[in-house]
């Protein structure tokens, strides 16, 4: 039944129906890929060229199955652009920074990365605010934060992007590469696979507890922002000069993103089962999604994450062939990745192969997101090795 529903969803997700709609956005990323490629086409060799692309492929796609992510990318795409002509009529970056407005208060990346923070955890707040009062109005204000969260993050990636160039032009790199980047990139991807899904299943009461690990993230930048100055835009080392870092960060949070939704949505499941078990006609449990639909997220999420994590994993392995001269060198990184991997390869085969659902699925993603968060994070606190570039 459940591999019956999958193919009815990609059935209806296929249909071959363009519109108008479907067609200027397809322009509209080939124009703006063909606008970037005449700008930076001279930082760009063949490989960057392959993934610009690759990626504006990838976007029309994605744009024509989510339509709200076309107007994301728009909208995104509008501030960017602003901000970058903003530099373009001033000396330098740090002196637009204090004599244009825009910039200064909403769309330099460190302004936009400030609201980005902000509006994830009033989003939060107002997430739980919705549940417990049984307010619509109180959901719909959160969802419409975390839109323009999401949004804000994007546009300070960008723009951040640039300003690497324009400090100078040795600096200059795509912002997936320090510890404060990849928080960013990771706060930014779990709101957006989290947004869809909240449209695809119509339910806005598991945000809050998605927002928690969000907040957390956010706790984590602005701590590192103001007690380390880790917003400072540094050179790249040596390692890190290759396009293999355009395909294999992003692709590896994903998989976090995605794993971290999966714990989340399991930490959901276990209140609502515990309140459900003492009181089934609470006001709790009739606002919380079911618990069938909860237990479907959960693997939708995980079986998402776990495809792309092991993508990245073996472009990591093919970088490090081209950086250190070996596919694999067990070094801490390198090791917990693998151990992140097997994890939720058990996670998914148990699942499939023993049919466990509920309960003990949820505390093993719970689990899961602490040994993921070890290999993220706690790694580079606590070891060191050939990712000791990544240290707090």
């Amino acid at each position: 039944m459940q591999t019956e529903n999958y193919m009815d969803e990609f059935k209806d997700s296929n249909k071959f129906s363009l519109t108008i709609r479907d067609v200027a956005w397809a322009l509209f990323v080939i124009l703006g890929s063909i606008f970037a490629w005449n700008e930076y086409g001279t930082h760009m060799n063949e490989y960057d060229t392959g993934i610009l692309i690759g990626v504006s492929a990838g976007l029309i796609i994605l744009g024509r199955m989510w339509p709200s992510m076309q107007t994301v990318t728009v909208v995104t795409s509008l501030l960017s652009v602003l901000a970058i002509w903003t530099y373009a009529n001033h000396g330098n970056v740090f002196e637009a920074n204090e004599q244009a407005f825009f910039l200064k208060y909403l769309i330099s990346s460190q302004s936009a990365f400030m609201w980005m923070n902000a509006l994830f955890i009033f989003a939060m707040v107002t997430y739980f605010i919705g549940l417990f009062k049984k307010s619509d109005f109180a959901n719909n204000v959160a969802t419409s934060m975390v839109w323009s969260a999401a949004v804000f993050g994007l546009v300070g990636m960008m723009v951040r992007w640039r300003e690497s160039y324009i400090i100078n032009i040795d600096y200059g790199h795509i912002p997936v590469s320090s510890l404060y980047e990849v928080f960013i990139l990771f706060v930014v991807m779990t709101a957006l696979i989290y947004l869809y899904y909240e449209q695809k299943y119509k339910t806005k009461n598991l945000g809050g507890f998605v927002m928690l690990v969000i907040s957390a993230a956010v706790g984590f930048i602005l701590w590192y922002t103001f007690d380390k100055q880790a917003h400072v835009i540094q050179p790249l080392v040596p390692a890190l000069k290759s396009w293999w870092m355009k395909i294999h960060v992003p692709a590896n949070f994903v998989g976090y993103g995605t794993f971290s939704i999966a714990a989340m949505v399991g930490l959901a499941y276990l209140i609502t089962a515990k309140v459900a078990a003492k009181n089934p006609n609470s006001a709790f449990v009739k606002r919380m999604p079911s618990l069938e639909l909860m237990d479907d997220l959960m693997y939708k999420n995980i079986a998402l994450g776990f495809a792309f994590f092991t993508i990245a994993t073996v472009l990591g392995a093919m970088w490090a062939a081209e950086a250190w001269g070996g596919y694999w060198s067990w070094d801490p990184k390198e090791t917990w990745a693998l151990i992140v991997w097997l994890n939720y390869a058990a996670w998914l085969h148990i699942r499939m192969s023993k049919g466990w659902r509920g309960t003990p699925m949820a505390w093993w993603a719970l689990i899961g997101l602490l040994v993921t968060t070890f290999a993220f994070l706690g790694v580079n606190m606590f070891l060191s090795g050939l990712h000791s570039y990544g240290e707090l």
